[in-house]
């Protein structure tokens, strides 16, 4: 379905896991800690081992975060006990995120232990919100065994309500329920909480009643900035992890398909509704992301690109073919694929394409498709093009892109008609060394050696001066070398483009001499 713009009322989910480095130790293939044995998970803190997280039994014997391990162990024996590892939580918790993307393309990150999904527009994909939820909690069930889920206008609403919010009591509307919550509920510093419970503000509501002036004047202009946002005063968005496409098409199975072939086949459909809903934009992608979720939570990615705007399904599932033909590990259906997404990143204007007279398309979009298919099948950075670049340094004159990546065309400096070129077509790199005569030390070359050859020079033009880039460079430092450019034919008529680098006694007191490229 093609993305829509974003209505004035927002949706956010939000996915609170308590024990999430519980979670993680407990489906690990490795764990043979027993499901009734209280287990935390400790770390070293000046000196001292403490606990760093706790699975749902220890907390409730009363072993929280911050405890001593050895006060821990003295309260309860029988403690399972192992080392806390804060990056793979994170790279769990990414993980937990790339399961979200089925629901929504909008998923952002709340380390160390929620996430963040704004379900604007996606709730009637599933029969509602509270469907939704259903679905959410029902599939994340597989690695998590306690997720809490909560929805609200604003992301720190959802957060709120799902990390503070009762479990089983309910209210007359979302507003109320927030206006009940701790002021802990606005994720501020201690100090502040106690602060304010002193102050007699205990709620989210003692808070809403008050001036936000006073409280600003008191508690900090963070207070009410927090309170704004919770409340829905103020507009607050997610960051995603990835940016949402520009087009977005799915499909939804009842069964799970367990075959590649069907797979792409459905492929074929979502490519057919993106050129319908490209031609009604006047539009072509440059970049496809085909996206399998596989039942059991794995998801597959085969994305293309293309150096041209195109909509042709046929050219785009031959490119497809392609990616899925060059994989080194291939699409494993498993259990089967129980959705099925086409995301077009990337659209830019595609204008109708000029046909010539004899029939065909023009040379242009020839050359783009052989290009397209030969960086699918070979990757992206194999096939590159020349492309000029606003550089008086002769060396970064030219640059070398992907081909599918081309930027908009720039035209290449012509010499004048009946002129000599000003540059060679060939560029060494580096440029070579070599041995010049010169009847006067800054003065032009009168013969040179180069590998093992002396050459006569009969003519010459030039200098061409070439200066340092001094702008790239420390106050104070050196820029580097000028270079001094001359065109010369030897007595055999081979032309070569030599430079002196760096200038007689004012620059260096023997300066040296390079050959930097041939001409034709």
């Amino acid at each position: 379905m093609p993305e829509d713009s974003p209505p004035s009322q927002r949706r956010h989910l939000a996915l609170f896991f308590p024990f999430l480095p519980v979670d993680r130790l407990m489906r690990h293939p490795d764990c043979d800690t027993p499901d009734d044995t209280p287990l935390v998970l400790v770390e070293k803190v000046r000196g001292a081992m403490r606990i760093a997280a706790t699975c749902s039994q220890a907390a409730a014997l009363g072993l929280n975060a911050g405890l001593a391990l050895a006060d821990a162990r003295a309260q309860v024996p029988l403690l399972a006990v192992t080392d806390h590892d804060p990056a793979a939580d994170l790279a769990w918790l990414e993980r937990l995120a790339d399961h979200c993307d089925r629901f929504t393309p909008l998923v952002a990150i709340e380390a160390p232990d929620a996430l963040a999904l704004d379900i604007t527009g996606c709730a009637h994909l599933f029969g509602g919100e509270a469907p939704l939820l259903a679905d959410v909690a029902r599939f994340m069930a597989r690695w998590s065994d306690d997720v809490r889920l909560a929805c609200g206008d604003t992301p720190e609403a959802a957060q709120a309500l799902a990390r503070f919010a009762p479990a089983g009591v309910s209210f007359e509307s979302e507003d109320a329920t927030l206006r009940r919550l701790p002021v802990a509920a606005l994720r501020i510093e201690e100090e502040t909480q106690t602060a304010l419970i002193r102050a007699g503000l205990k709620t989210i509501g003692d808070l809403a009643m008050r001036p936000s002036a006073p409280l600003a004047a008191r508690f900090g202009a963070d207070l009410v900035d927090s309170l704004d946002r919770l409340l829905g005063s103020a507009d607050s968005r997610i960051t995603p992890r990835r940016a949402a496409p520009a087009l977005r098409f799915e499909r939804r199975f009842a069964e799970p398909i367990a075959h590649t072939e069907a797979a792409m086949a459905a492929i074929g459909e979502l490519a057919e509704e993106a050129a319908i809903e490209l031609e009604q934009r006047g539009m072509g992608g440059r970049r496809f992301i085909a996206r399998f979720f596989r039942s059991d939570g794995r998801t597959y990615d085969l994305a293309t690109e293309s150096s041209l705007p195109m909509r042709d399904p046929a050219v785009l599932m031959r490119l497809l073919d392609e990616r899925l033909a060059a994989l080194s590990d291939p699409v494993d259906p498993g259990f089967g694929f129980d959705m099925i997404r086409l995301a077009v990143p990337r659209i830019e204007p595609l204008t109708p394409a000029q046909l010539q007279l004899e029939g065909g398309c023009v040379a242009d979009e020839a050359m783009a498709e052989l290009v397209d298919r030969l960086s699918t099948r070979l990757g992206r950075g194999a096939i590159r093009r020349f492309q000029p670049h606003d550089s008086h340094v002769p060396e970064q004159a030219a640059l070398t892109l992907p081909a599918v990546d081309l930027p908009a065309p720039a035209a290449w400096d012509a010499p004048q008609q009946g002129e000599p070129p000003t540059r060679p077509i060939h560029l060494f790199d580096p440029p070579q060394p070599i041995e010049v005569i010169a009847e006067v030390p800054d003065g032009p070359p009168h013969r040179f050696r180069w590998r093992r050859s002396q050459h006569h020079v009969v003519r010459f033009e030039g200098p061409e001066r070439i200066a340092a880039q001094w702008w790239k460079h420390a106050p104070g430092k050196s820029p580097g070398l000028t270079r001094d450019y001359y065109r010369v034919e030897d007595a055999r008529g081979r032309r070569f483009w030599i430079f002196r680098h760096g200038l007689y006694e004012t620059e260096k007191p023997d300066p040296r001499w390079y050959v930097h490229g041939l001409f034709a």
